[in-house]
């Protein structure tokens, strides 16, 4: 090998690892998990302080709301866990009973603290049932 292929390889292998550590140094304060109620709550001290975005569904009855503010508490589950949920500020209009929602915050020892909430749409964009779609064009 020639003493000029060794520099221009180790020039390559000095800016992939800079590179590589630049960016993962960059990344890694702003990486996000996104991940369901139940695989939170299952290894909840794996999460704690980290940021993630929750899925799940809001217990009926489980919202309540602070009066002359914008501090929600609610519920979230799926497949049976739960989860404590708080959150400030304008709720999407779909926020209800048995919503679905994607919660972007941290999880603390209180419960997941939100700094973001995404209300899904409703199941109007599924596929109809079998026959629906004869009954409607009648």
């Amino acid at each position: 090998m020639s003493h000029k292929a060794i520099k221009v390889g180790l020039t390559v292998f000095v800016l992939v690892g800079a590179f590589t550590t630049l960016l993962f140094t960059t990344l890694q304060d702003n990486l996000q998990y996104y991940k369901y109620v139940d695989e939170v709550v299952a290894t909840s001290h794996e999460w704690q302080g980290k940021n993630l975005q929750v899925h799940g569904y809001v217990v009926p009855g489980s919202i309540a709301w602070k009066p002359n503010t914008l501090e929600y508490r609610f519920d979230l589950q799926r497949n049976g866990k739960v989860m404590r949920a708080y959150y400030t500020g304008v709720v999407p209009d779909n926020f209800k009973d048995d919503a679905e929602v994607v919660l972007t915050g941290q999880l603390t020892p209180h419960g997941f603290t939100a700094t973001d909430m995404t209300a899904k749409c409703p199941s109007k964009y599924e596929e109809a049932p079998p026959g629906a779609a004869a009954t409607r064009s009648s």
